[in-house]
């Protein structure tokens, strides 16, 4: 097995010593020092509950690489709550924090020359930009998923965070009593892990397993307990079999196996974020992953998973004890890319061999599917001639096909406002615009008003169109990634109050109807806003595309 950390001390033997001596500060043998040297990328902190409880589970990964003959050294990189940024300008550094996730994790195993990476992550951008640096080093690389929290219970109801932003609205309307809405917050959030709907972090964490970069069955895994201990030991000594075999993560995530993630995304109703991540990660290994592809695969697979917020019944939890994704996976197996490995070193098609599932509750058969189509569908028109998208499977039924006037606001928060003083009317489309990845800066997510419309009732009548984005817990009928974005000079700037927006998710169309030639005057008329804009934000604002190409800041 050849190490690439043999080049920090090849050539002169004073070079050996004076590299060893530093690290035999630390109390490192030489026995360490000349065994594979693996990078341990940890996200852990005390700021989310998603990242918690990761201190613990790098010290097993750690455990069993050193079984497997190898010598761990852990780092951190960032990591921020999508929750808690939700709803001011914290969230406008969301999207960008997925960038300095993988040059962080990059500049460290570059600059040490690690022999293999094992990165742990478990929300929403860390995942994403931990499997860009992977993708874009391409040594031997595995993921651990650091698990879901197990979902909260009030009064025998399913609760999740995302039930609390929601109840608000019934809170406002009368529906509820304040003391059953504070003892409902304390209820929902009972231990640490990734919030346990498929929202973007579990997403996230089933596209890892989708792509074949974590071991079977991580994604569904609880944070807490046995099972995921054992799973980060598991992880730590597979590490060391990948650099043996010197197997790398171009070897495993082949184009054939991002067509299976996007599959899998449209089975289990995941986050519409995934439809910007997705062709991101493929980016670093040179491989395009259109939005094309995206709603191709969307006509071809159902919905067959229910859980939140595709229904308000299902968690993580549920999905597991039916059998995880390979249950899923059985479904479509017809569809799948089979041959494809996996870190676990077994093709999809040996996994399948062993998969069993319960179907009937959270997993449905094919013939029998929460949906007809995929979960999230690619919109496009003369408001979005590069793409818009949606996330179907959480729209009603009376919301597919929508025709509204527009009420535009250019802030998330002037729209905010708007709902809360019940200026939004049953039929309207509300329009939030410059929110986009240049606009924003940072496509911050439409995530409270899209609780509050639905706790207020008007999820079934009213629709939302931005160049902003969603969090993986949104519903109604919600479309954003709208490109062009407005602060390119995308249509959605030109759209005035009152202007006549029509929707059709099933025929993929988003128009505003407005003549070619009223358009050409308008843009006549049309200037981008100025914003000051400063530290990391203005570095992003320059450099980021658009998010129909994955919102990536380094396009080859």
């Amino acid at each position: 097995m050849e190490l690439r950390s043999r080049k920090i001390v090849e050539g002169r033997e004073d070079i050996y010593w004076e590299r060893f001596c530093l690290w035999h500060a630390m109390g490192l043998t030489k026995e360490e020092f000349d065994s594979p040297l693996i990078g341990v990328a940890n996200c852990w902190n005390e700021a989310l509950p998603g990242s918690y409880h990761l201190r613990e589970l790098a010290q097993r990964v750690k455990d069993g690489i050193r079984r497997a003959g190898g010598t761990p050294f852990e780092f951190n990189t960032i990591a921020i709550c999508d929750g808690v940024a939700q709803g001011h300008v914290g969230m406008k550094y969301v999207l960008p924090s997925r960038e300095v996730i993988a040059a962080s994790v990059e500049l460290m195993v570059e600059a040490h020359q690690f022999d293999a990476v094992v990165a742990i992550a478990t929300c929403d951008k860390i995942v994403p930009g931990m499997l860009m640096a992977l993708a874009r080093m391409d040594i031997p690389s595995i993921v651990l998923t650091g698990g879901y929290m197990l979902p909260g219970n009030y009064k025998g109801e399913l609760v999740l965070a995302s039930t609390i932003t929601k109840k608000y609205g019934t809170l406002l309307s009368g529906g509820m009593s304040k003391e059953d809405y504070v003892k409902l917050a304390h209820s929902a959030c009972p231990t640490c892990g990734a919030c346990p709907g498929i929202w973007t972090a579990n997403t996230m964490c089933v596209i890892t397993e989708a792509l074949g970069m974590s071991l079977t069955g991580n994604s569904t895994t609880p944070a807490i307990g046995a099972r995921i201990s054992e799973m980060a030991y598991k992880t730590g000594k597979t590490i060391i079999d990948l650099l043996e075999r010197g197997v790398k993560p171009s070897d495993i995530m082949s184009y054939e196996a991002f067509e299976n993630a996007v599959m899998t995304l449209m089975a289990v109703g995941g986050s519409t974020n995934a439809v910007m991540h997705l062709p991101a990660i493929a980016h670093e290994l040179g491989i395009e992953l259109s939005l094309e592809v995206f709603d191709e695969l969307s006509r071809k697979i159902p919905t067959i998973c229910g859980m939140a917020p595709t229904t308000d019944k299902y968690s993580m939890k549920d999905l597991d004890e039916a059998g995880g994704l390979p249950a899923v996976w059985k479904q479509i197996e017809d569809e799948l890319h089979l041959d494809v490995m996996t870190v676990s070193q077994r093709t999809l098609r040996e996994i399948l061999k062993d998969a069993h599932g319960i179907y009937g509750g959270v997993i449905r058969t094919r013939e029998n599917p929460f949906y007809k189509q995929g979960g999230i569908a690619i919109l496009k028109g003369n408001l979005a001639p590069d793409g818009a998208v949606v996330k179907a499977s959480a729209v009603s039924e009376e919301m597919l096909v929508h025709k509204g006037e527009a009420k535009v606001f250019d802030r998330e928060e002037d729209a905010m406002e708007a709902v809360m003083k019940g200026e939004i009317e049953e039929g309207d489309v509300i329009v939030i615009r410059y929110e986009g990845p240049k606009g924003g800066p940072g496509m911050r997510e439409m995530y409270d008003i899209l609780q509050v419309i639905d706790g207020m009732g008007l999820s079934s009548s009213v629709a939302l169109v931005t160049d902003g984005r969603f969090s993986g817990s949104n519903r109604g009928g919600a479309i954003g990634h709208v490109s062009p974005e407005a602060m390119e000079g995308g249509p959605i700037a030109l759209v005035r109050d009152g202007d006549l927006i029509t929707i059709d998710i099933p025929k993929r169309s988003l128009h505003v109807e407005i003549s070619e030639e009223e358009m050409r005057e308008r843009r006549k008329e049309w200037r981008p806003p100025e914003k000051e804009v400063k530290g990391f934000l203005g570095v992003y604002a320059k450099n980021v595309t658009s998010a129909s190409r994955g919102a990536i800041m380094n396009p080859k």
